[in-house]
């Protein structure tokens, strides 16, 4: 057994649990890694740190958790938590955040750019001091009041697998549909960072909101 942390996570039979891993590119000279749940007591998505044992390299210290992340949900009923997490051949964390609601994203949570929720996010985890991570300074929207620094893409309604294509660094982002069609989004690492991939306002390429918001479709790619 590396690590359990069963006591921390909060599981209901439905898209809640540990939902991500990842390992720091340079976990054999620090150890660390990544975890991605739901917090046992408020079910909020929570990013954590935690490192290698010093006395057996093949086991987890489940002491060592540092928390990066805990957002609560932004709507009690919801779903779509993402899950996944990948490191970039920039050496910077990024992390899948659905929606978090149950369908339809009615508060319209993936276009706002106060939560975390319906976005792709990266973040720099070389930080040994809270919150244990820094914003990247050419995050696309660090300059803007009205999105949050961590953001580097948005609209989206449940990324809940993407990967980095080894060679050429293509993003592929699995994002799960409505009701209709299911998404692939496929970005060239020059054209990754603040795109808007235009959930809800848009199921794949079909029009989903009728919403005033959703009347300029210049801003989604």
């Amino acid at each position: 057994l590396f690590l359990d942390i069963s006591g921390k996570i909060f599981f209901n039979g439905g898209q809640k649990g540990l939902l991500g891993l990842a390992f720091d590119p340079n976990y054999n000279n620090n150890g660390r890694f990544y975890v991605y749940y739901n917090d046992k007591h408020r079910s909020n998505v929570t990013v954590a740190r935690y490192k290698r044992s010093s006395a057996n390299p093949l086991v987890a210290d489940p002491g060592s958790g540092k928390t990066l992340l805990s957002e609560p949900k932004p709507y009690s009923g919801g779903i779509h938590n993402g899950g996944c997490m990948q490191f970039g051949s920039d050496g910077y964390l990024y992390i899948g955040f659905g929606d978090g609601t149950p369908k339809g994203d009615p508060f319209n949570i993936a276009q706002n750019g106060s939560w975390l929720y319906g976005k792709m996010l990266r973040i720099d985890v070389n930080e040994d001091n809270a919150p244990y991570y820094k914003i990247p300074a050419d995050n696309p929207f660090v300059n803007n009041p009205n999105i949050k620094d961590e953001i580097w893409a948005l609209g989206l309604r449940n990324p809940w697998r993407f990967s980095f294509d080894r060679k050429t660094g293509d993003l592929w982002i699995g994002d799960v549909g409505q009701k209709y069609f299911e998404e692939i989004d496929y970005v060239k690492p020059n054209q990754s960072a603040g795109r808007n991939y235009g959930w809800r306002c848009y199921e794949g390429n079909a029009p989903y909101s009728t919403a005033q918001s959703c009347n300029d479709s210049s801003q989604f790619t």
